[in-house]
């Protein structure tokens, strides 16, 4: 997703650009779910919807994470049971 691209709209609507570096597309949320936690500038997204009237229209939206990725939730239960290993570098 392009940084400083989102933009709100009425109820859960709201607007961003998708980019891979090279091409921009703009996109109009238009679904009824709020965006998930990890949906951000910067971060990678997968859209699902169509175009029309030079948007793309986007009906679900994920937010896309690395193999590495845990919830918050997990990381912490796993802490408590005192077997959390923090992930090596890259």
């Amino acid at each position: 997703m392009a940084d400083g691209s989102i933009s709100t709209g009425k109820g859960v609507q709201f607007f961003f650009d998708i980019t891979d570096g090279a091409n921009t597309v703009a996109v109009k949320y238009v679904g009824n779910d709020l965006p998930p936690d990890l949906f951000e500038e910067g971060q990678g997204t997968i859209a699902t919807g169509r175009f029309k009237d030079g948007f793309f229209e986007a009906t679900e939206l994920l937010a896309k994470h690395d193999e590495s990725y845990m919830p918050k939730e997990v990381i912490d239960a796993l802490k408590e049971q005192g077997i959390y290993q923090e992930p090596t570098g890259s």
